[in-house]
């Protein structure tokens, strides 16, 4: 630490030294120029002394006069060079010595013993002024002219001739301090600039690793992944991050605090939720995990998890809320999608497992110890079981998968055979509801692009859906032909006598966020439908009956969350398909369908 200490201090002095010499060259033009101006008077002076009092005048002061001039003039010219660049202490003595030493040569050649008191204390007085820094070079110049004057005067003898001991002491007292006062204000001087230097360093040091530090904040709260925001306790935004923009639906920070300035009513789809947000954080101090659905800048809606504490002032008052936001839409997709998982479970599984509880409890209702199972019921149970744990692995593989919509295993299916199978599981509740089921799909119709197990909960759902909702002696029917794609239907009664018109009476978008092999928009496709004579459908049911947990059209009847229905939208749309449903009160429904031919079928 002491070499890192030791190491910053010679730099700081070298980079001081580098300023001083700076500041010399800086300073020592004015100075030279000044010089000259004052040393272009004199000479003036002189030159008119000739001409008005000749037999008085020496030429030797105008010759003197032009050798301070001409030693100015070269060190004025020498500033410019680098020589001058690189020495400025030997200008600074060439300009003191030309308005002294110079001087002092002249009066020596004249055989004059005058002291230039006024010239030396002019020219020491220019430099403490103007260049107050080295006081060495001060002290330097001072030296050098008082040794040039007592080596001159101990060779001619002219001042300690012309002057008493007693006068010449007191000239040189009056030097002495006189070069002293100079010295010691240009020593005072620059202890003052370099103290001055270091704290203006510091200073500087401190600000650019304040810069830096804010540097590094500015960076992470742009880069956040998380919303970071101040807002006041009236509901206005401060400042906002570049991360809670994007997650409010706004293009910049500066839109966030220019928009939401109602925080309660702008942003919570509950209003309520600001007030208990406020409440939580008076009660103390903080509020965590603070889970609520938001309004974003285009009109959707998102889930919010916010995280935020109260800042106050000394007297306890809030100034501002400060915190971070998440968005937490995906995680309650996430969780919806559990919570789907496992009703589409109960709901997939009821159909089977009831029609194989009924088979069981008629077997139970038989006399004697042993029964015997016909192998057909022992079939079917078999194919009930397997079918049981096919769709216990696709509802598994689906829930793993939620997000990215249904992965299928597509193959050339035979439609008759899937309807025959999907039939024979809910035969039980099929005898129950005294219903009559015909399949009508023809035995030659071309096989289609689908997986077999989805395909069959289709049809399980449509027929169970149409039991569960209906009177008993309900007559179903299932029927598939191939059509031409983009035909459309008018009217319902049109569709019942033309099947090879797609119908859009009633109908419902199918969803299109699938990973699918199916082409899109094949030119021929398989059209099935599940058609029903029972109670029917009103309009306004038919607009919503494929959505989430919408429980049918006759919800007294029916046990269900409403699950079947949306998860045939689904697989028919992961399919590359459409569904609908047509239908009116008292004329009974028709649930259609589309599916893709095979490859080689078309």
């Amino acid at each position: 630490m002491s070499y890192l200490g030791n190491a910053k201090s010679v730099q700081a002095l070298t980079i001081y030294e580098v300023w001083r010499d700076r500041f010399l060259r800086d300073r020592l033009r004015p100075a030279v120029a000044i010089a000259i101006f004052f040393a272009f008077t004199i000479t003036v002076y002189f030159l008119g002394e000739a001409f008005f009092a000749r037999q008085e005048f020496k030429s030797v002061y105008l010759y003197t006069s032009a050798a301070v001039e001409l030693g100015l003039l070269t060190c004025f010219v020498l500033q410019t060079t680098s020589f001058g660049k690189r020495y400025p202490g030997l200008l600074f003595l060439g300009f003191s010595w030309s308005l002294t030493v110079v001087v002092q040569l002249g009066l020596a050649v004249a055989q004059a013993g005058d002291l230039p008191i006024f010239t030396w204390s002019l020219a020491f007085l220019i430099q403490a002024t103007l260049m107050p820094v080295r006081w060495r070079l001060h002290l330097i110049s001072q030296l050098g002219v008082l040794c040039c004057h007592v080596g001159i005067n101990l060779v001619l003898n002219l001042s300690f001739a012309k002057y008493t001991a007693f006068k010449l002491t007191g000239f040189y007292l009056y030097l002495f301090w006189f070069c002293l006062i100079c010295d010691l204000s240009v020593y005072w001087y620059e202890c003052l600039q370099r103290k001055e230097f270091s704290t203006r360093r510091e200073l500087e040091s401190a600000y650019q690793q304040l810069e830096e530090a804010e540097a590094k904040y500015r960076s992470i709260f742009e880069n956040a992944g998380e919303g970071i925001f101040q807002s006041t306790p009236d509901g206005r935004y401060i400042t906002a991050n570049p991360a809670l923009a994007r997650i409010y639906g706004c293009d910049s920070p500066e839109e966030v605090t220019a928009k939401f300035t109602d925080i309660e009513r702008q942003l919570y789809v509950d209003p309520a939720r600001r007030n208990e947000f406020l409440r939580s954080i008076e009660e103390s101090g903080t509020v965590s995990d603070f889970e609520s659905q938001i309004y974003r800048s285009d009109g959707s809606i998102v889930w919010i998890s916010e995280k935020a504490r109260a800042v106050r002032d000394r007297s306890g008052s809030v100034l501002y809320y400060e915190g971070l936001i998440e968005d937490i839409t995906q995680r309650k997709q996430a969780q919806e999608s559990l919570r789907l998982f496992i009703h589409a479970l109960s709901h997939d599984l009821r159909n089977p497992v009831a029609g194989m509880l009924m088979v069981l409890k008629n077997l139970q209702r038989k006399t004697g110890d042993s029964i015997a199972i016909p192998r057909s019921v022992l079939e079917r149970m078999i194919q009930g079981s397997e079918q049981q744990l096919r769709l216990i692995n696709s509802l598994l593989e689906v829930h793993a998968g939620e997000l990215r919509g249904f992965v299928l295993h597509c193959d050339r299916v035979d439609l008759r055979a899937v309807v025959e199978a999907a039939a024979a599981d809910l035969e039980p509740l099929i005898n129950e509801a005294q219903a009559t089921f015909k399949n009508l799909v023809p035995d030659g119709l071309p096989a289609v692009n689908a997986d077999n197990t989805q395909l069959r909960r289709v049809f399980s759902n449509l027929i169970a859906n149409a039991l569960k909702h209906n009177l008993p002696g309900l007559n179903l029917t299932v029927s598939a032909q191939v059509i031409k794609t983009g035909k459309l239907i008018l009217n319902h009664q049109e569709a019942k006598q033309n099947l090879e018109k797609l119908p859009i009476t009633n109908y419902q978008s199918p969803i299109t966020n699938f990973h699918s092999p199916i082409p899109n928009s094949p030119s021929s496709m398989i059209y099935c439908t599940v058609e029903d004579d029972g109670v029917g459908i009103l309009p306004e049911q038919c607009e919503h009956l494929f959505d989430l947990y919408v429980r049918g059209y006759q919800s007294r009847h029916s046990v269900g969350l409403g699950l079947g229905l949306y998860l045939c939208r689904q697989i028919i749309g992961a399919h590359g398909g459409e569904i609908g449903v047509i239908s009116s009160p008292g004329a009974g429904a028709t649930f259609w369908f589309t599916l893709p031919l095979a490859e080689n079928s078309r």
